[in-house]
Order: C-alpha cells, then structure tokens, then sequence
C-alpha cells in the first residue's frame, strides 16, 4: 500500500469518526432528558435491598416510579419508618408507614407429624418434588420441607428446623414476600405483624382424611369456631378460619381447646415443634 493511499484512508477515517461525534453530540442535547433529582434522592433513602418485596426489579425502578406517582411511598415493605418520612420529606408529601408484614408458616406437619407415602429420590427442590407425585408426604397440602423459601429469602430471615419446617426469624424479616412466591403449596402467607393467633393448617381434606394424613392437621370438628364465636371465626373447606376483623375485640381465644394442636399463637407452635424435634 502507498503511503498516499495510507494518509487518505486515515484522514477518511478521522473525518467520519469526527462527523459521527458531532452527530452524536448533538443528539445528545436534543433529546437529552434531564432527571429528576429527587429520583436519585428517593433511592439514597431506600434500603438498597433491590429484593422485588414492591413488585420493581430494584430500588432505583422504584424510586423513578414512586416521584412519578406511580406507586406509594409505603409500598415498600423493606423500609423503615424512618426511611419513609425521609422519603415524603423529599417529595413533600404526607405519608404514614403501613403495618408491617411478617412471613407465616401455615403449617406444623414436619417429619415427625405426617405420614409418608413414599421415600422422595428426585431432586431438593420444593417446586421439584411438588411436580413429581408430591413428594414423600401423603399430605397434599402441608410444607415439602426442602427449604425453598429459605433459599429464596434474601435477608437470611429463615432456616429449617430439625423437624423439616421453616422457621421464620421475626427480627429479620422484612416481609418482602420472596418466600410466598417461591413456595409451590401456598404454605408461607404474609400477614400484618399484630396478627398473632393462627390455624396452622391448609388441609381441606374431609376430616377423617386429613386425621390419617397429619396429627396436627385441622380435623374441622368447629370446637374453636363454637368457642370464639361465628363473628371471630368460621368454617370453609374443612378448615377453621379466623376473622381479622373482629378477631382479639371481643374473641375467646381457644387454644386449649384444639384437639389437634393447630390452633396456636405466634411462638408457641415453634415451641411445640422442637419439643417434638428434640
């Protein structure tokens, strides 16, 4: 190649490099958008969980969409109160926190509480074993014990017990809800923290089933429902519920009543569980 030939090529080259930049430039203050500060202001504020509890792929999404009126300022379960009046403070706007939410484990069938149909070789996956037959448990509804949401959780507010269930470890969750999503049986519930008393059951087998499947199950004999009283609690699909509603105004509590055991507070059915582990 001559060396004409070598300093055209180069000088063409330059000049387009430098035509594309002056277009590129000028683009750039055409179009360019400016963004709102408080958007990155809002994001300082947050957690920096980025853990999805909100329904956004992380905080700076939700930021954006929070200073453009798109969700509230308390859709975020991770956030402290602290951190939403900062946040409202930015914005100018009132804004009081929610209730917090605490992840539940609506079942007490581990190891040593259901029968078995079967000895489970697949893979140590909730999801897994939940498609191939149901697992090892004759129960269809309880936990599969293989710790999914346990994994799933992204602030280690969880761990399994010696007796195959989740534990949940109140003064770190943050009820983001990971663990709902990533259960197949729909055992972990979210639920406002001042709730304590709980069916800890999902079985909605006829009663005579579901005393075969699981000593702890609910058998639907309504003796609670008959205590508290049909404004507190009810019956629906052989299973006790509780009313929320009206539930601690006026309620009998008949824990004591339970023949099964179900029918507990909050701390107790922990207790309970690792009596039996132990």
């Amino acid at each position: 190649m001559s060396i004409t030939a070598l300093v055209v090529s180069m000088v063409s080259m330059g000049g387009m490099g430098a035509l594309f930049s002056a277009g590129l430039s000028l683009a750039d203050k055409k179009f360019h958008v400016d963004e709102d500060p408080r958007i990155s202001a809002v994001n300082e504020a947050l957690p920096g969980a980025n853990c999805g509890g909100c329904g956004y792929p992380g905080c700076a999404n939700f930021a954006e969409s929070v200073v453009s009126g798109k969700v509230d300022v308390t859709a975020c379960n991770v956030a402290s109160a602290d951190a939403i009046d900062e946040i409202a403070d930015i914005l100018g706007i009132d804004a009081t926190a929610g209730e917090p939410l605490m992840a539940r484990v609506m079942c007490l069938g581990g190891k040593y509480e259901t029968a078995k149909k079967a000895d489970y070789f697949g893979i140590d996956s909730c999801t897994a074993a939940n498609l191939m037959g149901g697992g090892e448990k004759l129960c269809e509804y309880g936990c599969l014990g293989f710790g999914e949401c346990v994994d799933a959780c992204p602030f280690e507010a969880m761990y399994m017990s010696d007796n195959g269930l989740p534990v949940v470890i109140e003064e770190k969750c943050t009820g983001c809800g990971k663990c709902v999503d990533a259960c197949p049986r729909g055992v972990m519930e979210m639920h406002p923290i001042s709730e304590k008393l709980f069916v800890f059951c999902k079985n909605q087998d006829n009663p005579k089933d579901a005393r075969k499947v699981c000593i702890r199950a609910c058998i639907g004999c309504q003796i609670c429902v008959r205590a508290a009283g049909d404004e507190n609690m009810y019956m629906e699909d052989n299973l006790a519920k509780i009313n929320y509603s009206t539930y601690g105004k006026d309620a009998v509590l008949p824990t004591d009543r339970c023949p099964t055991e179900c029918l507990l507070t909050i701390g107790a059915e922990q207790v309970q569980t690792e009596e039996k582990a132990a």
